[in-house]
């Protein structure tokens, strides 16, 4: 609730009479926290408050904006001291107002509950707004998200609407006018509230733009809100949204149940510092106890004794999860109860270990549970470990029996390690817990993922998670590749997924760059491919006198390697066709004829 007044304060702007009262007692609990609350006040309420003799108002704020920066800058005000000799002395004290005009940033760490808050803001205040725009802020999508924001606003992006149609537009032209058609209708007097979720850099993943170069100017009717784990975004110092209290911990841990004798309050005491007050650790343990037959002391026991598994860490994004083990045991204590409900490598279990590879996005259910499929059972468990959860989840696994992909789904909603969408049919998962599955690392589960986005997934319905398997495929700049599959299921791949993808990319959202370097990438992987063919291999026959040798792939497999050479040549063609609609001559000169050579060889 003190966040929610906080973030009403910072958008809303002008307040007087009662909720001004209410803003500095907010404000004067909000320093017990080491909280900040920005306010810009009006100039009629700071007249009263001067009239009145008062000094609690908030200095007037300037504002300058520049193409590559935000410069927020403050008053300095005369503040009068009697200090202790009685006589009146003069101190200066300037304060940095933190917010500016219609924009506001939350910040905290994975899983403390940050998108729960913009949430209920959401649907709090949606009233006011003619709509509420959401935004996932991940630096390899947040380009391509906000351009799927011209079917909700009827804005048109495609690259046949360039700005100057006498000549041709460069790519980056085409770009630039794709996104300002959007930020335009962002900045029409029609209020809006963008929100962005969990901002991962405040530049863009493929050309390192500024993300700032994608909102609207501040100070007009659409808001922004934003959550992020960053210190600090556009020289806004965020909302730092704390832990919770030990009551509020406590009180999502037990739920309903309130009688706890004392040990097992002082054992929920115990997880309560373990998991460091982590909303969606508590959210999972009030879970289980609400789920399953067990008390405070007996989980605390269960999930101590849980192995911990070897992993190796790397990257800012696991930081959580390296210090926090007992976070890990409890999601293998998750895992384990699943497993022991439905039997090992339970659908409900493979459903989160294959979530962690696809998209930042809302997840299909269907394609969820197809990937979870091909992903192969694996059991390791120990006769102990079987024996500990028959005893902790007897009753429980009695009134399931085999769980289809709805009760398996039913599972992970009543658990808390999934969450429902507005998307009938759709779940979202913490970070956490993706950043656990991939790290976890279990066999088949990105190639599971890749299959069947191949197979199953849609442009228009499920463009986020496409891009995910490319991601996994392919390894973009620096990024490894994940994935390798047999020749003629890159081939397939690249006629039904690669080519569609990049036309629909380039066209539809004049988004070149990343459609050309998702062919660039593709050519590579093709011609990598080309040279394995080509590569001599030794066969046990080659060692008869009997049979003649064959020297490569390519003559053992003659009309698959002729596919091969015919799906580079027709992406050659592809990236020529592209280059032209950016005036890049020299380059679509060269690629079509190496095209032509390859055809012709062929």
């Amino acid at each position: 609730k003190k966040e929610l007044s906080e973030l009403e304060f910072i958008l809303f702007g002008d307040i007087t009479g009662e909720s001004e009262r209410d803003y500095f007692e907010l404000k004067a609990r909000s320093k017990r926290k080491n909280l900040t609350v920005g306010w810009s006040k009006s100039s009629s309420a700071e007249e009263r408050h001067r009239a009145s003799g008062s000094r609690k108002g908030k200095e007037p704020v300037i504002w300058k904006e520049s193409e590559k920066e935000i410069e927020m800058q403050s008053f300095e005000r005369q503040h009068y001291q009697r200090p202790k000799g009685g006589q009146s002395s003069r101190r200066k004290r300037s304060k940095k107002t933190v917010y500016g005009k219609g924009v506001a940033c939350v910040t905290g760490d994975s899983g403390i509950g940050k998108t729960e808050l913009l949430l209920e803001f959401a649907y709090r205040f949606h009233q006011r707004y003619k709509m509420v725009l959401w935004i996932g802020g991940e630096s390899q999508y947040i380009r391509q998200n906000y351009l799927n924001l011209r079917s909700f606003l009827e804005v048109d992006v495609g690259v046949g609407n360039s700005i100057d149609k006498s000549r041709i537009n460069s790519f980056e032209e085409q770009e630039e006018a794709a996104i300002s058609r959007v930020r335009k209708e962002l900045m029409r007097n029609i209020p809006f509230l963008v929100v962005i979720d969990n901002l991962e850099s405040e530049k863009d993943w493929w050309d390192q733009k500024l993300v700032m170069d994608l909102l609207p100017r501040f100070g007009g009717e659409t808001h922004i809100l934003i959550s992020t784990r960053l210190p600090c975004v556009m020289n806004l110092e965020p909302l730092k949204l704390s832990y919770l209290s030990g009551v509020e911990a406590m009180s999502l841990m037990q739920g309903s149940i309130k009688d706890y004798p004392i040990a097992d309050i002082d054992a929920l005491r115990i997880i309560e510092e373990k998991v460091e007050r982590l909303t969606l650790a508590l959210a999972i343990v009030g879970s289980m106890l609400s789920e399953l037959p067990i008390n405070p002391s007996r989980l605390l026991d269960t999930i101590n004794r849980m192995p911990s598994r070897d992993i190796l860490w790397s990257g800012r994004e696991v930081h959580l999860l390296r210090k926090n083990t007992f976070l890990l045991q409890l999601f293998e204590v998750c895992f384990s109860i699943f497993d022991h409900a439905d039997g090992p490598g339970s659908l409900a279990t493979r459903m989160v270990l294959v979530s962690g590879w696809f998209a930042p996005a809302a997840i299909p259910i269907s394609l969820l549970s197809l990937a979870a499929h091909k992903v192969p059972k694996k059991h390791n468990g120990t006769q102990f470990w079987r024996k500990l959860l028959h005893s902790l989840t007897c009753g429980f696994s009695s009134s399931y029996s085999k769980r289809s992909e709805v009760e398996a789904s039913s599972m992970l909603l009543r658990f808390n390690l999934a969450r429902s969408s507005t998307k009938e049919g759709y779940f979202h998962f913490n970070e956490l817990i993706k950043v656990y599955a991939r790290k976890r690392g279990v066999t088949g589960a990105a190639n599971a993922m890749v299959q069947t986005v191949a197979s199953r997934g849609s442009l228009s319905l499920h463009s986020e998670h496409v891009w995910a398997a490319c991601f996994l495929l392919f390894g973009f700049g620096n990024n490894p590749k994940v994935v390798e599959l047999r020749v003629s299921e890159l081939l397939c791949l690249v006629k039904q997924v690669i080519l569609p993808l990049a036309i629909w990319t380039f066209v539809t959202f004049s988004r070149c760059g990343a459609a050309l370097e998702l062919l660039r990438v593709c050519t590579d992987a093709l011609e990598a491919a080309d040279q394995a063919f080509l590569t001599p291999v030794e066969k046990w026959l080659d060692k008869s006198p009997c049979w003649k040798p064959i020297q490569t792939n390519a003559q053992l497999n003659p009309y698959l390697w002729e596919e091969l050479a015919l799906s580079r040549a027709t992406v050659l063609e592809t990236r020529a066709k592209l280059m032209l609609r950016g005036g890049q001559f020299d380059i679509g000169d060269d690629l079509i004829r190496k095209a032509i050579f390859i055809r012709t060889s062929i």
